[in-house]
């Protein structure tokens, strides 16, 4: 009965410190995921708004930027909230959940080939993310200047937009699935690939160095693959109220606006490209660092 007891004692112990470790890794990766949203949004919003005037208008960059010039400074930073919060949420909820499915798929399909788990835990993690449209759809009428006077703030966004029913925050839900799965599944895959390309780091500047650049060239090439869905994306969330198009559908309507010319549909690439390039290398980067600064050297 003793030996009984000792063994029923160690196995909850056991399972104790399983849970604790498991709650403390939530915990790192989803703190991590804020502090490095956080640090992005702030010094890319300028420049994702130019992005979202050309996506929405068909405009070159210089044009956007005049257009922001004239409205002034105040308003350039208009919209930001929807962004900020959107992001911290689902970038640090991003990691969070891929790394509970990529864990759990690993005591469950130990046999499965790594790169499959990886990918299945990537897209179902980016499921989760869409639960968070309702902002990106907010920030998407805050940026449109043909909203600035009917919507004052985000919060005034929201409660009128409660108004046309819960499926309006979710207009364009399915470019942002079609969009977050694959691109959450290239970004896990490669991440630590791409990293391994580089020669191994002599010091801390040099680590930082090759996490910027894995992130900032995956997310380069993500963005522009998958530019063309989030063009569908800010055309479905500019309207507000009438009925839902379905991406083939608003695709047509766009690629016919635009002369039936592809490079107008990718109207906005370059600079969507220059931004991903900066935003992915901040979030990889500063990511791995707050990880390494607050719990590496605890750990220790």
């Amino acid at each position: 009965m003793a030996v009984q007891h000792e063994q029923r004692q160690r196995l909850t112990k056991g399972s104790t410190s399983a849970k604790l470790i498991f709650a403390r890794n939530d915990s790192q990766e989803f703190f991590c995921g804020v502090g490095a949203a956080s640090i992005n949004i702030l010094t890319t919003f300028p420049i994702n708004k130019i992005i979202f005037r050309q996506q929405l208008s068909g405009i070159g960059a210089s044009a956007a930027v005049r257009q922001l010039q004239a409205e002034g400074f105040l308003l350039l930073y208009r919209g930001i909230l929807p962004p900020m919060l959107q992001k911290t949420v689902t970038l640090s909820l991003m990691f969070v959940m891929y790394d509970k499915f990529n864990r759990a798929l690993c005591r469950n399909f130990s046999n499965a080939r790594p790169v499959l788990r990886k990918t299945t835990a990537a897209v179902l993690a980016g499921c989760c993310e869409a639960v968070f449209t309702p902002f990106e759809r907010v920030q998407t009428l805050l940026q449109s200047r043909h909203y600035h006077d009917r919507y004052r703030n985000t919060f005034h966004a929201f409660r009128e937009l409660g108004g046309w029913g819960v499926p309006e925050y979710y207009r364009g839900l399915v470019p942002i699935l079609l969009r977050n799965g694959p691109s959450n599944a290239v970004f896990f895959v490669f991440r630590d690939k791409l990293k391994d390309v580089f020669p191994r780091p002599d010091g801390p500047g040099v680590e930082i160095l090759r996490n910027f650049v894995s992130g900032a060239v995956l997310g380069a090439v993500i963005s522009t693959i998958f530019f063309p869905l989030n063009v569908i994306k800010t055309q479905q969330q500019s309207k507000v109220g009438g009925q839902f198009t379905g991406c083939y559908e608003t695709f047509r309507i766009i690629y016919n606006e635009r002369s039936r010319s592809l490079r107008a549909v990718f109207q906005g690439a370059h600079v969507n490209y220059t931004r991903a390039l900066i935003s992915w290398g901040i979030i990889n980067a500063s990511y791995e660092l707050m990880k390494t600064f607050f719990y590496d050297n605890i750990d220790r």
